[in-house]
Order: structure tokens, then sequence, then C-alpha cells
């Protein structure tokens, strides 16, 4: 057989070479990530703000929303407001066809003559009855029948009466009026159309009194409603516009309010709106402050609740060992083991601290740590891979901490 040509050979025991390269500087990176303490993601002790607030949500509406209806029924001939029109107390804003109203008032007019006339008849009869009665000319039971007679007529003649004034006053009613100084949100008839306030008073028109004030009716669950009070500081936002506006809790009504099941009360949150960027109806979300510092000593919670290996724990502080550990709340204070990071040796050392209050994302340290502490909050299983590929985070600054 005829050997291979020595460049073949050459170019197989080079390619064998970086086989064997690959694979010692492979065996090499497992020694080392085996014996290499694993890399941890941390957050610092800050100072900052806090607050703790309930979330709910609800409508925003006029401080007062009047519904203008008719009295009397009838064709609308004239409207005097639309949409959006700013009105003055007293201000015409819409006319029904009087034409029928006011024949009413011409025929109670012609029926109250004649009650007038039927009145002064018996009068006169009655007094010329009396001259006869008192001559002994008559019977006594004419006379009374007279009297009789004269009190009828006056009666009649008051009936007639009220019955003008009630036309007059339905004839009044078909000029509509608006009863506030405002502006008109919603206008429901047009020119023409037939109106019928037989039963109940059809609406006409809505007119809320100022938009420049508003309310937010919002509905706080039952299990929050405990910590609103009336004066606490709320703010909302709407979908109309990126931007927070601020209110006040003015009211916390007591009547229940039942939806799926659960109970809501209706708090009224009031709100400035002198631009007119609000309008009636909007859905608001809302969040009542119901506690607030400035300037606390705080650490992300995600320090409160890191889960490191066994294998790098340090050990625990002497309360934890004696059995004190206590990591559920009481009241408003809260005991936790965090793991600090030494800045000397760069190793962990465990500290018992005594928390406050939470927003969700920081929480109050009230004892055990100082502004600056770093400490860890997870592991990081990037560290360690090569440079060009991404690495996974279990915990640590490439997802939010909370």
């Amino acid at each position: 057989m005829t050997p291979p040509p020595p460049r073949k050979w050459k170019l197989k025991l080079l390619l064998l070479l970086a086989v064997l390269a690959a694979g010692a500087y492979y065996l090499h990176r497992q020694g080392d990530s085996a014996t290499a303490a694993p890399a941890l993601t941390t957050t610092t002790v800050d100072r900052g703000e806090l607050e703790r607030a309930v979330i709910a949500t609800g409508n925003l509406e006029p401080v007062v929303n009047v519904e203008v209806g008719s009295q009397v029924s009838g064709n609308i001939a004239e409207i005097l407001a639309d949409f959006n029109s700013e009105v003055t107390e007293g201000q015409v804003i819409a006319r029904l066809d009087t034409t029928t109203f006011e024949a009413n008032v011409r025929v109670a007019e012609g029926e109250l003559e004649s009650a007038d006339a039927a009145l002064e008849l018996a009068e006169v009869e009655a007094g010329r009855i009396e001259q006869l009665r008192g001559r002994d000319l008559v019977p006594q039971a004419e006379l009374d029948q007279a009297r009789a007679v004269l009190h009828q007529a006056r009666a009649t003649r008051n009936m007639r009466r009220h019955a003008l004034d009630r036309a007059r006053t339905e004839l009044a009613r078909c000029t509509i009026a608006s009863p506030i100084d405002g502006i008109v949100i919603s206008r429901n008839v047009d020119v023409g159309q037939t109106v019928a306030a037989s039963m109940t008073a059809p609406v006409l028109f809505t007119i809320a009194n100022d938009l420049r004030q508003m309310h937010i009716h919002a509905h706080v669950p039952e299990a929050d409603i405990g910590d609103i009070r009336e004066g606490q500081r709320a703010t909302f936002t709407v979908d109309a516009f990126r931007r927070t506006f601020d209110g006040r809790v003015i009211q916390v009504r007591n009547q229940p309010i039942i939806e799926n099941h659960v109970v809501m009360y209706d708090t009224i949150i009031e709100v400035e709106n002198p631009g007119g960027m609000l309008k009636p109806g909007m859905t608001a979300t809302v969040s009542i402050i119901t506690a607030e510092k400035s300037g606390v000593l705080r650490v992300r919670n995600a320090a409160l609740r890191a889960h490191l290996p066994d294998a790098i724990l340090p050990p625990a502080p002497a309360e934890e060992e004696n059995g004190d550990d206590d990591d559920e709340p009481d009241g408003e204070s809260d005991t936790h083991t965090v793991h600090r990071i030494n800045s000397a040796t760069g190793g962990l050392e465990a500290v018992r601290v005594r928390t406050g209050m939470t927003d969700g994302i920081h929480t109050e340290i009230l004892e055990g740590l100082t502004e600056g502490d770093e400490l860890a909050t997870g592991i990081d299983i990037s560290a360690g891979n090569d440079d060009d590929r991404p690495g996974i985070r279990l915990f640590g600054p490439a997802p939010a901490q909370f």
C-alpha cells in the first residue's frame, strides 16, 4: 500500500492537537467553575420616600348635576341651548308649543267671568229676599234657599279662579329655564319632538353647575375601607392623559355597594379641574395615600426574601439561633434576617433588622443597617458563562426587584 502524502498527515496531526487543546481548556474551565464562589446580585440601602396607598377605580362626576325636565306634555317648539352651552339661572333654554295652553287660559278666564256674574246675581237675590223676609212677606225657607245659592256661587267663583291660576301656571311651564348656573352636558330633545309628562317628567337637559371642580366616586373594597379617612391625599390617572392629577378625600359613605359578591363603599374625592381637561364620566384609577414618610432608611424588598445556597450562608444571628426568628408582621414593625456584604473581607454576614412600613417595592429599616450597606438579593448564574453568550439571572437587576 502506498503511504499517504506527508501533507495529509500534517493536517490530521494538527486537527488532533486542536481537539485535545479544546478538551483540556473545557476541563480546566469546568474545574474553575466548580471551585469558584457563585456571583451574587446585590442592592444598596439608601434613603428616600415611602407611600402606602389604597388603589380603587371610579368615575368623574360634576359636583352638582341637575336633570331639567318638563312638567307638561307637548311639542318642542324652540331649543335655545345646546351641548356645552354655558347657561345662567333663569335663562330660557327651551319652549313648548303654547297653542293649547293659551286656549285653556282663555277658557278659564271666560268661566271665571261667568262665575263672577252668577255670584253678583246671587248676592242681589239674597239681599232682596232678606228684605222681604224682614217684612214677613216670604217664608223662611225661601230665604234659606237664597243664602245657599249665594254660597254656591261664591264656591264656584273660587273654583274658576283656581282653574285660571292652574291654566296660567301650565302655560308658564311651557317655557323651560335653567335652574342653576352651569354648562349643558346633555340635550335629549330636538325641535318638533313630543314630550309626554303623564307619569314622570321627561329629562330634556342635564346641566352641571361648574366643571372647574369635580368629584370622583371611587369604590373602595371593604378590606381597605378601614384605612380611609376624610382629608387624605389622593392621586389619580385617566386614560385620556399621561399625567397624574391630585385630589382629596372629602367623604366616605356608609351605604354598601355589592358587585359580584364584593362589598365596596363609595368614597368621594374632590378634584380641581381649572383647565377643563377632565370630562364627566371619565374612568379614574385612584391611589389614596393612607401613610407616607420621607427621608427614611429603606431597602428593596428583594433583600428581605433572598434565597442563597446553604454552602455560602454565614452563621445566623444570635436571635435566630435562640429561636426568636419571626418573619410574620407584627403591627407596624417586623423582624428579618438579611445578608450584608462585608466591605473589608467581601464575604457575607447575617444581620438581624427591624423593619417598618412598606410600599410594596421598598421597606423601611428601623434598626440593624446603615445607609450605603450592600445586601445580597440572590445568585447571578450568568457569571462564569462565556462573554459572548447571554446569561440567565434568577435574581438581580435584570428583572425588576420587589
